[in-house]
């Protein structure tokens, strides 16, 4: 299976990390920083970014539920919110920003939930080989931000700061293997990922990330 970004003039990028690990505070910075330069930014999320993909999440994130069927209904997500957010987005020229993507697939329900990864890959092929370019190529990110955290720094962060889900309930061993599970996606495809230490002050990490893109020349 040969990966690919897109055949269009977009931008796309993902920011993954354990939650607490603070993706969602910087890529709203970024999205800012884009949008100086004058490019058009979409800023959305997965689970979610449509509404059906949105309803999805609710159950997704609160109700019970085997971890076939979990994985179903994100990759099911997935599907509608490519089609109906993201590859049009890319037609424009936008730049994409998406909180999560495949690789929390990959991480929560691989990794955390230990449901089995080539079930999984068949289904990443499924949903984004289809997707407009053929069998043979897959829609991925053009780039990954990872934010690396600690588990139990992540918990430090997360408690009393809100309600739990189901996933941010589990235990600090749950978040340990979902993290393994982002290492193992990078280890893959180590070109498409920008490792970012999580556990710095938010001002050096936001250095690191603007940092990579400068290096990249998608910033100035």
């Amino acid at each position: 299976m040969t990966t690919t970004s897109t055949p269009f003039s977009g931008t796309f990028i993902s920011f993954e990390g354990i939650d607490g690990a603070g993706k969602s505070t910087h890529i709203g910075a970024l999205a800012a920083a884009f949008k100086a330069q004058g490019r058009a930014v979409t800023l959305t999320r997965e689970p979610g970014g449509t509404p059906l993909a949105e309803t999805l999440r609710t159950l997704v994130l609160n109700d019970s539920m085997d971890p076939l069927t979990e994985a179903l209904l994100m990759f099911a997500a997935r599907r509608d919110h490519l089609s109906c957010v993201i590859l049009p987005a890319l037609a424009r020229g936008d730049v994409v920003l998406c909180d999560r993507f495949t690789d929390a697939t990959f991480a929560y329900q691989g990794g955390g939930r230990g449901f089995d990864e080539a079930v999984l890959s068949q289904l990443e092929t499924m949903v984004q080989g289809t997707a407009g370019l053929g069998a043979t190529q897959l829609i991925q990110p053009e780039l990954t931000v990872w934010f690396d955290l600690a588990p139990e720094e992540a918990a430090k962060r997360l408690a009393g700061a809100r309600v739990p889900d189901k996933f941010e309930s589990q235990p600090v061993e749950f978040f340990r293997r979902v993290a393994d599970g982002y290492a193992r996606r990078l280890i893959g495809e180590p070109g498409r990922f920008a490792r970012i230490n999580g556990g710095q002050t938010p001002q050096a990490v936001w250095d690191d990330v603007h940092a990579v893109f400068v290096a990249k020349g998608w910033l100035a």
